[in-house]
This record gives structure tokens, C-alpha cells and sequence, in this order.
């Protein structure tokens, strides 16, 4: 059952889609401390994955993992999964500033890894990890979820690449997400540990804006944070927003907070409107405000044809998780390059590093 109210364990389930035969893709699961390892490890079960094993150092986790996947064993240690040799692929949910290590035990021990966002905390992470990619030859895979695992935004993208809107000029989007204080570690407030709110949900943005403009790089020309309302979490942004300026002159912007009201029917509502030379296009990702229990999977187009409603949710799928199990296997980079995944880690970082804080007034 997939928790709408709760964007730390909200775990989308789709339809099973296998790409290959059981058994031919074997991954197991280390860290497991953020809820979106449920949602990686869904996706790579519905295309075709054997989830083998998993492990955690807390035994609460470990336990609540292995009520949701019964198929799976308990692992020893972190060692035995890395030492077994039918595993393909780690998949890994672990405190933010420790995926990017996590990472480079996995690719050194000969497997590919797939991490939750944001995939690391530092620019010196970030380093240390195109070079083990460059070394091992293997894949440093991101949950950039806020796309991959969402209809609305699959199909929004199959409509940009068919040409719907012409060229894509510039993609705003709003990432607001509920705190949920209680059911935070106490690691999640301390900004070492979990790298700041642009680093952490904007990475989500900045791969889309990537995504749907098909930059290779570009520029933050602006960015900010504050914590204007959560002065018992010092260390906490609970807004920031971001522009960035692609090299192909593209723009895009976005604008994260943790000010989701407890009203909402939903963790957030996300949105997300793509401009093009002949259209444009939006999405609203889980929910229609003002329509109680309207779902997600709402896509709005309007161009020099149409104006046309698109519900989706349930009809497009997640062929991210399929392609990436195949990229392991054939060694390609349909899914996602690993060039996208850093760079949209990297302009993420960049804007954080770089932020203008904002003071909170009384």
C-alpha cells in the first residue's frame, strides 16, 4: 500500500513488466534507511529482478524490510553481500553523506549500484566517485524518483521527445514536500549529514530541467535557502529555489520547501511546466488540488493543435527500471548516462554550496 501522506516512504507499485527471465538478474539491498529503498527495489522486481538478499546495521530496519519482501534473506553483514557473485547490483538507501562510500565498496567489490537521491553530499564525493566509475568500469545509478517513478512525468517526457511542444525553452519546477518531523532520524536535521534542501530534493529538479530541456551542462546563475520557520532545527533548510541556464540556452527553475500544510491530501504537491516553442505542458504529479482522492498521473498539453487533458496514472508504467536492468546486463546506457546522473548531482551541489541564506523575520 503506497503511504500518500508520507514522501519518505512513499513507494510507487506498478504493474510487473520483466524485461528478462527469473533469475537472470540477481541485486540485493544495503542501507536501508530511507523509505525510497522500497520504491528501487519495487521497480527492479516488477522488470524482472531477483531481490536476493538485503542488510542494514539496524535491526529495525532490517526487520521491517524483510516483512515487506518475505522472498528475500537476511544478510550477515555488509561483506557477505558484496562477496556473493550472483549479485548483479546493490541497490542502497543508506544516510545521505555515507551513499557516495557505500557506492565505491560496491563497484570495487565488481557490481553496479544504484542509490537513492540525492546519490552524495560534497564535490569531493562526487569526484571520488566518477573516478572509481572510470576505474571499475560500473555504474553509479540515482533514484531520481520525481521522474522516473512517476507516470505523469514519463509521459510528459514521451510527448517532448514526439515533439508536442516544439524545442523546449524552459521547465519550471516545485518540489513541496510535508517534514513530518517525528518520523525524521535525527541525522536527516543535521545539514553534514543530509547535504541541504538544493543538494537533497532540488537534485530531483535539476535532473528533470536536464531531462526535459536534453542539456549536457549548464550554469546556476542563482540560488538560495533559508529555514524561516524551524528554528528548534538549525541546521534544516526548509525552502531554497534555484536558476540554472543550460548550454543550450535553455533555462530552467525550481523552488523546494518542507511547507506542505497537513490539510493536503498528499506529501506534496509536486508540479512541473515545460515551455516549448509551440506549447506547453504540465504536470501535476500526485494529486489535483481540490479533488479529493484524484490520484496522481494528471498531464495538461496545450499546443498549436490541442488543449488536452491526459490522466495516466496506471497506463504508462516505469520502463526506467526495465532499461536500467538491461544497461547492467548489455553494458549500455539507455536508462539514464552516467554523465546525466553526476551532472545533475553536481549543479545540485553547486547551487547549494553557492545559495544566498535568506534570515527569517520575526
Amino acid at each position: 500500500m503506497v503511504n500518500v501522506s508520507d514522501g519518505m516512504n512513499y513507494a510507487p507499485e506498478g504493474k510487473p513488466a520483466p524485461v528478462v527471465k527469473k533469475g537472470d538478474f540477481v541485486f540485493s539491498a544495503i542501507g536501508l534507511y530511507h523509505g525510497h529503498i522500497y520504491g528501487m527495489c519495487n521497480g527492479l522486481i516488477e522488470a524482472g529482478g531477483v531481490l536476493k538478499s538485503y542488510y542494514d546495521e539496524n535491526p529495525a530496519y532490517m526487520e521491517n524490510f524483510g516483512k515487506k519482501f518475505p522472498d528475500a534473506k537476511a544478510a550477515d553483514s555488509e561483506k557477505a553481500i558484496l562477496n556473493d557473485k550472483e549479485v548483479i547490483l546493490v541497490a542502497g538507501a543508506t544516510k545521505t553523506d555515507e551513499r557516495c562510500a557505500l557506492g565505491i565498496r560496491v563497484m570495487e567489490a565488481g557490481k553496479d549500484y544504484f542509490t537513492d537521491k540525492a546519490p552524495l553530499t560534497t564535490l569531493d564525493q562526487l569526484a571520488a566517485a566518477r573516478d572509481t566509475v572510470k576505474k571499475t568500469g560500473k555504474k553509479y545509478a540515482v533514484y531520481y524518483s520525481e521522474r522516473i517513478h512517476v507516470e505523469s512525468a514519463v509521459f510528459a517526457g514521451q510527448l517532448v521527445e514526439q515533439g508536442a511542444i516544439g524545442r523546449v525553452i524552459q521547465v519550471i519546477g516545485f518540489g513541496p514536500h510535508r517534514l513530518g518531523a517525528g518520523g525524521r532520524p535525527d541525522w536527516f536535521f543535521i545539514k553534514k549529514h543530509y547535504g541541504g534542501i538544493l543538494c537533497d530534493i532540488g537534485s530531483h529538479n535539476v535532473e528533470q530541467i536536464l531531462h526535459y530541456t536534453g542539456a549536457k551542462d549548464g550554469k546556476v546563475v542563482h540560488s538560495q535557502i533559508a529555514n524561516y520557520n524551524h528554528p528548534q532545527y538549525p541546521e534544516l533548510d526548509d525552502f531554497g529555489d534555484a536558476e540554472i541556464v543550460l548550454d543550450n540556452n535553455a533555462t530552467g527553475y525550481f523552488r523546494v520547501d518542507w511547507f506542505t500544510p497537513d490539510g493536503l491530501q498528499m506529501w506534496g504537491d509536486g508540479r512541473l511546466f515545460i515551455l516549448g516553442t509551440e506549447g506547453f505542458i504540465e504536470q501535476r504529479k500526485y494529486m489535483n488540488l481540490g479533488f479529493k482522492g484524484s490520484g496522481g498521473g494528471h498531464v495538461f498539453l496545450a499546443n498549436g493543435k490541442e488543449e488536452t487533458y491526459y490522466p495516466v496514472e496506471g497506463k504508462v508504467g516505469f520502463p526506467y527500471f526495465g532499461q536500467l536492468i538491461l544497461d547492467c546486463l548489455n553494458r549500455t546506457e539507455n536508462a539514464m548516462t552516467q554523465d546525466h546522473a553526476f551532472k545533475a548531482a553536481e549543479l545540485s551541489l553547486v547551487a547549494q554550496r553557492d545559495a544566498v541564506v535568506l534570515e527569517a523575520r520575526k
